[in-house]
């Protein structure tokens, strides 16, 4: 019987799993956490957005970016709601975002964990992999196992609760040698501040002799130089965020825009945040362009002032914004504007007006930094793709190892493509790994990882 190792027991490791075993495979899951599945738990604000009907290549980035939807086309939207409809999750569709009919995240993972029970997967948490070595009859995985002591059953129930009290708990870890035919790295990356998202499995893939894509927070928050912030914080707007370096436009996107005390945050913020952090990485200048009322030209916008200076010409311009942006956010833009806020609107002239039109339509502000990994959805980098065939995801280094998931440099846009990232990669690194025809097929031993 073959006998596959998953590193990580997240969507993609647990995904990879069940396809591994679909031939009577052997399969056992390494899991950092004290239960599998705790990253999906936070996904889509807890309701788990799995995937979303609307698929193109360009809701996938990668710097090979063929590569993902290679991938995806293999198991797509349509065999994930398969999937999970057979694992008893009903989908609920929002504007083409699928959801579990429960709304709750837990049933996602709770569902994947009965599967792996009833394909007889075993997992084994608490459980981190130290090494992975090739020799000519597979890999052998060397891994390390942490158990409390209140865990082991050396005292009785009140005797743990005062020792949790008085004294930290021991730990005491167990170490073990895995022997296996191939093994599926599914590790995860370094975004969020889930225990476990370390980013081990990229210095596995370095020890295979594989490269990494710079890792860096994806979907993040921006942070901006401007010391005006801290006044506007809280507010919520419609608009587009478009990000620059120099006079090169890097991407943009639509739809709320949050300021925070610290810079801007929100759904096109995210969209947009992993070119600020590559061209941030590489010690080019950023800055993003604001447009708070995009769905209008220049000329429309100065003619929309107009109008509303005419209207009421005997308002003073402290007030003229009100009503059309929140107050806090009106009144930066008038104290930019540099006006006489005393006088009346009929006063401005038409150089005042088109100097307002492009505070509202091109509020620049200087980019410095993103959130750090633990507030990142997601990271772009990691293993590099071109190390890996996107027809099976093997490596191309060491044959017997597979990729899934985040580990490797693909990162998708909000609206559950990362989450579909993850079932279509699992799901092809599994079904590979676990094919009968790679049973007997003599796998390469590298003397300089060995």
């Amino acid at each position: 019987m073959k006998n596959i190792i998953v590193i990580g027991g997240g969507a993609s490791g647990m995904m990879a799993a069940i396809a591994a075993s679909a031939n009577g495979t052997k399969v056992t899951i390494i899991e950092q956490n004290a239960f599998p599945g705790k990253k999906i738990l936070s996904t889509g604000n807890g309701r788990c957005n799995y995937t979303n009907f609307v698929q193109t290549p360009s809701c996938y980035r990668s710097d090979d970016p063929q590569f993902p939807w290679q991938v995806i086309r293999q198991f797509d939207e349509q065999k994930t709601v398969g999937f999970l409809r057979d694992l008893g999750i009903c989908p609920k569709e929002r504007n083409g975002y699928l959801y579990p009919n429960s709304d709750q995240a837990q049933a996602v993972a709770d569902a994947l964990v009965m599967e792996c029970e009833r394909l007889s997967i075993r997992i084994r948490c608490n459980t981190t992999c130290q090494e992975i070595i090739p020799h000519k009859h597979g890999f052998r995985v060397r891994t390390e196992t942490a158990e409390p002591e209140e865990k082991r059953g050396t005292k009785d129930k009140s005797d743990r609760k005062k020792t949790k009290k008085n004294h930290p708990v021991s730990i005491e870890t167990t170490q073990n040698t895995w022997t296996c035919d191939a093994v599926i790295l599914a590790a995860g990356s370094k975004a969020s501040n889930i225990s476990g998202s370390d980013g081990s499995g990229y210095d596995l893939a370095k020890s295979l002799g594989h490269s990494i894509i710079p890792v860096l927070p994806a979907l993040v928050q921006l942070h901006c130089a401007e010391s005006f912030y801290k006044e506007i914080a809280g507010i919520r707007v419609q608009g587009r965020v478009t990000l620059y370096v120099g006079e090169q436009k890097l991407a943009e996107d639509t739809g709320e825009i949050q300021l925070t005390n610290y810079g801007i945050s929100g759904i096109p913020v995210f969209q947009v945040s992993r070119f600020a952090a590559k061209a941030l990485y590489e010690k080019k200048p950023v800055k993003a362009v604001l447009n708070f009322m995009p769905d209008i030209s220049e000329n429309t916008c100065f003619a929309f002032l107009k109008e509303r200076i005419s209207t009421r010409p005997e308002k003073t311009l402290n007030t003229f914004l009100v009503g059309l942006f929140p107050n806090k956010l009106g009144d930066l833009l008038l104290h930019l504007s540099r006006l006489d806020l005393t006088d009346t609107v009929r006063c401005l002239s038409d150089e005042d007006i088109w100097k307002l039109v492009h505070l509202i339509q091109h509020f620049e502000t200087t980019i410095t930094k993103t959130n750090a990994y633990e507030q990142a959805q997601i990271c772009c980098g990691g293993v590099d793709t071109r190390e890996v065939d996107p027809e099976t995801m093997e490596s191309r280094y060491v044959p017997g190892i597979y990729f899934a998931g985040e580990l490797l440099d693909v990162d998708g846009i909000c609206g559950g493509y990362n989450l579909q990232w993850a079932w279509s990669s699992g799901y092809v690194a599994g079904k590979s790994a676990g094919s009968p025809e790679k049973e007997n097929k003599k796998i390469r031993c590298l003397e300089s990882i060995s």
